[in-house]
């Protein structure tokens, strides 16, 4: 099984948003594997097309400050102003013009634009880099759209060629699926430069071709389900007989309490800056437990903040379905409690149920369920300790029991929280 996640974009820094589709593959991943699928874990990196050439001119023309996000409005309510509906002056705006012929030249080969293309996409690797080192999350094989367009662009010459696809007069080229229920989509524009569904051809076709694979499973949240039903169809149409088998793990969007994130509204929350946050928290809270761990150095103090702060994030996102959109607060209860009779056996009977939980958190593609089963393990364990003794009991046969049983939830916890890609003290 190939399970694509992240699919970040060089243009944009990874947020609120990436962090959960990060942990939900990664955990999916994990999971898939504790069910025996051999997985590859890959990542489709964004970083080819218009929006990257408007960072590229942002950079050039106003790297002392001024952006072309706010140039560019002001040249398209300009010519609003002037009478034009909003999608023209999109496309006539000045900048738009000169970030699309920008587009162009980098799919010439031009060697100025290439060479400031790459510069400014290793400045963003390297931050990918150490934000995924931070989050835990890691891939086996990274494809990239610069790589994986051209191949794209074959397939839809191809299929222009047999009459899967058709050329409109201003040289566009487009696929005709209303006889599918769906619409017309766009596959190549007029000046032969291609799109994002371009790409996902060419990189499904390379990765079929690359790996064994039985089953492909692209995370992505919610609001592409249209594009992958889209993919799904052309990738049939071009005779692939793994077209109906691809699988879009749909999930829902995060939201703020104040509402949806947006990038062009700047109330994005950064990947990075949350992180600091939630370890720094996790810090603060700690002082107020010194004494529950008197003989560990500063570095040691460090090093359970950060897996604690981080481990509190995980859970708080991969605890949700992840088929409903989910809202974040800052504010973490972590804490538990539950009263059970017969805690021995309700303790021994929930261990027995992990397997089962493993297995149909696979079949579902639910980190949430693999969450909610740790929990209840340690409510269950809280209540037992809270109600018997164990180094102090005084049975030599209930003793060994209960330290067994300790070891047993310790080990299955443990288990469960490397599945969500959370780290343990051991």
């Amino acid at each position: 099984m190939m399970v694509e996640y992240s699919s970040p974009n060089t243009n944009k820094p990874l947020h609120l948003g990436h962090v959960r589709n990060n942990l939900l593959g990664y955990s999916i991943a994990k999971i898939q594997e504790a069910n025996g699928w051999k997985v590859i874990k890959t990542n489709i990196v964004n970083d080819r097309g218009i929006h990257i050439c408007k960072s590229m001119l942002a950079w050039l023309k106003f790297g002392q400050g001024e952006t072309p996000e706010s140039s560019g409005k002001a040249q398209i309510k300009q010519l609003m102003a002037q009478g034009m509906d909003e999608d023209t002056a999109k496309r006539e705006a000045p900048l738009m013009k000169e970030a699309q012929a920008m587009l162009l030249k980098w799919e010439q080969g031009d060697p100025e634009v290439r060479a400031l293309w790459e510069k400014m996409n290793n400045w963003v690797y390297a931050g990918f880099d150490e934000t995924y080192r931070r989050l835990g999350v890691a891939f086996d094989k990274i494809y990239y759209e610069s790589n994986t367009y051209l191949e794209g662009k074959k397939e839809v010459e191809r299929g222009l060629r047999e009459g899967i696809f058709y050329r409109r007069a201003d040289n566009s080229v487009w696929a005709d699926l209303t006889g599918d229920g769906l619409d017309e989509k766009l596959l190549l524009r007029q000046d032969g430069t291609s799109v994002y569904m371009t790409q996902d051809i060419g990189t499904a076709k390379l990765r079929f071709k690359d790996y064994p694979i039985d089953k492909m499973v692209y995370v992505v949240g919610n609001e592409q389900e249209y594009h992958f039903k889209v993919l799904s169809l052309l990738l049939d149409k071009l005779g692939f007989p793994f077209g109906k088998e691809l699988v879009h793990f749909s999930y829902g969007m995060v939201e703020l309490p104040n509402g949806k994130m947006k990038s062009r509204e700047g109330t994005v929350v950064d990947a990075d800056d949350l992180m600091d946050a939630m370890v720094r928290d996790a810090k603060e809270i700690a002082r107020d437990k010194v004494n529950t761990l008197p003989d560990i150095t500063e570095a040691e103090a460090d090093e359970i903040a950060r897996k604690v702060g981080m481990g509190a994030l995980k859970y708080f996102i991969l605890k949700v379905d992840p088929r409903k959109n989910m809202l974040f607060n800052r504010d973490l209860d972590i804490s538990t409690s539950r009263d059970l009779e017969e805690k021995e056996l309700t303790l021994i009977q929930r261990l027995t149920e992990y397997p089962a939980a493993v297995r149909q958190a696979g079949e579902d593609f639910s980190p949430a369920q693999i969450a909610a089963y740790a929990y209840n393990v340690a409510c269950d364990f809280n209540s037992f300790y809270h109600d018997y003794s164990i180094l102090n009991e005084e049975d030599p046969a209930k003793r060994s029991l209960r330290i067994v049983l300790s070891d047993c939830v310790a080990r299955v916890i443990g288990s469960a929280m490397s599945l969500l890609g959370i780290e343990v003290r051991h």
